[in-house]
């Protein structure tokens, strides 16, 4: 168990006003007063629907001895420390990197953002570097682990405690390496705030997260942050074929190198050949094949392939391993029903950029008489200005479309589903279907393309949940996609 005097664990350039005994041991540091035990630093947040200021005394009353805040509250209680700044949130990943003894400042942190193939692209890095022996760490959407480690991720990037407890057992179970993926969230909120990263990838940037940040410049500001923060001897590596990447360079005191499949850059790609059985690559002057399929693979392959050189690695210690890298669990997924010729597609595809690649993709892939399903819905709660563009994407690249429900939340989804809808032609909407519940979406879908079809199914990818009023329950996609692809259709 860590334990560490609060004076120790305070920096100096945080500017603090102190009201108690400062000398006094720390056990833990928690941000959910209903966490809090004896010795605990609880740190009051201002969230967007919460303000751990509110919970204070309760705080107290669990056994804090110490309260990170922006404002007192109206009574001090005489045997805890009370240490006032400005922000708390942009102090505490500081703070819990000092408590944990610095443990990234012991571990090659790469660092990926963008807003589509995060996932896919540390997820295959971190798997690489597993099938290369090294000892790696993986901080996710899907999942947190290392080593024979793992627990079910709460966040793609999480809070600042979590993010430093992490590292820290990573550290103590002798990795190496991390690879994380770090949101738009992460970085307005200062999760990752106290760590130097090695690497920074940049993979794209598009319309999502504006019920966040409100505007696309306050997005693309946010992602800029971290590479606003890189050190002199850490890479920038950025995606040339983004135009956003010019931006993510500007004040970056980093070295900056690129990648690319369109354009001249330091590393660059060319897909030979792109088919249902992988892909035929060349990186730089290497051919070479994946099984994995899709131009934004591509882009995820050469963006593992450019960190890895520039982590000074050779092509020849890691290429025959990268080759045998397969696809992350709800990004791409396909399932085949061969003798109907009929491929299922689940895709993690919530956004319009990421929707409209993949039916681009899938457009390249299929055979000129196979029909392209597809079925898509919306997240409740989130931004509502992308449900019209998802519906119109969707009907521009498909045969025949289904709009259905995502995670619904706290909203009405046949709302939800007029709002898609609002976004299509009368065209459109002649080959066009609303079904509310998604298994039954899923179904119909099948049913449609029960011979010589590609049916992709969007927007959930991984998840194994369907969120509606506030409760999570069970779903899974690709279950109901194979169960109904190969088992329910005729024969």
């Amino acid at each position: 168990m860590n334990s560490k005097k609060l004076f120790d664990i305070l920096p100096d350039f945080l500017n603090c006003e102190v009201q108690g005994n400062d000398q006094i041991v720390i056990e833990s540091i928690e941000i959910d007063s209903r966490k809090i035990k004896a010795n605990a630093l609880f740190v009051a947040l201002r969230g967007h629907t919460v303000d751990g200021h509110d919970y204070i005394d309760k705080a107290v009353e669990n056994g804090a001895t110490a309260i990170l805040l922006e404002e007192y509250p109206r009574h001090l209680d005489k045997d805890v420390c009370y240490v006032k700044l400005t922000d708390t949130s942009k102090a505490l990943g500081h703070l819990a990197s000092s408590f944990f003894d610095f443990p990234g400042d012991h571990l090659t942190v790469i660092g990926i953002t963008g807003t589509n193939g995060k996932t896919t692209t540390a997820t295959l890095m971190y798997e690489l570097f597993q099938k290369m022996n090294v000892k790696c760490g993986l901080i996710s959407t899907i999942k947190y682990g290392f080593d024979g480690y793992e627990e079910a991720s709460t966040h793609t990037t999480p809070d600042a405690v979590t993010v430093y407890r992490l590292l820290a057992k990573m550290k103590e179970a002798g990795c190496t390496h991390v690879v994380m993926e770090v949101s738009s969230h992460a970085l307005d909120q200062g999760r990752v705030n106290g760590l130097d990263f090695d690497v920074a990838i940049f993979t794209n940037l598009s319309h999502d997260h504006l019920g966040y940040h409100g505007t696309f410049l306050n997005y693309i500001k946010t992602k800029k942050i971290l590479f606003d923060n890189l050190s002199k001897d850490a890479f920038a590596l950025l995606n040339e074929d983004d135009p956003k990447s010019e931006q993510m360079s500007e004040h970056c005191k980093a070295q900056i190198k690129t990648y690319g499949l369109k354009s001249m850059s330091d590393y660059k790609g060319r897909i030979l050949r792109n088919a249902l059985d992988g892909l035929t690559l060349r990186f730089n002057e290497l051919e070479w094949h994946s099984p994995m399929m899709g131009s934004y693979n591509a882009y995820n392959l050469l963006a593992i392939y450019s960190a890895m050189e520039c982590l000074g690695y050779d092509p020849n210690e890691f290429m025959v391993q990268m080759s045998t890298l397969k696809g992350v669990d709800g990004r791409f997924e396909v399932v085949a029903n061969r003798k109907n010729k009929v491929f299922g597609i689940v895709d993690y595809a919530h956004t319009p950029d990421a929707l409209e690649k993949i039916l681009k993709n899938i457009a390249e892939l299929k055979e000129s008489d196979q029909r392209v399903i597809t079925v898509v819905g919306c997240g409740g709660d989130r931004d509502k200005t992308k449900r019209p563009v998802m519906a119109k994407i969707g009907a521009q690249w498909s045969d025949q479309l289904i709009l259905t429900s995502d995670n619904p939340r706290t909203e009405n989804p046949v709302v939800i589903l007029d709002e898609m809808e609002s976004g299509l032609t009368e065209v459109d909407k002649e080959k066009s279907l609303r079904i509310e519940d998604r298994k039954q979406a899923i179904k119909t879908a099948c049913m449609l393309g029960s011979k010589n079809a590609i049916i992709l199914v969007a927007g959930k990818g991984h998840e194994k949940y369907q969120e509606i009023n506030g409760e999570k329950l069970p779903f899974d996609d690709v279950k109901i996609l194979t169960t109904t692809l190969l088992k329910d259709i005729k024969e």
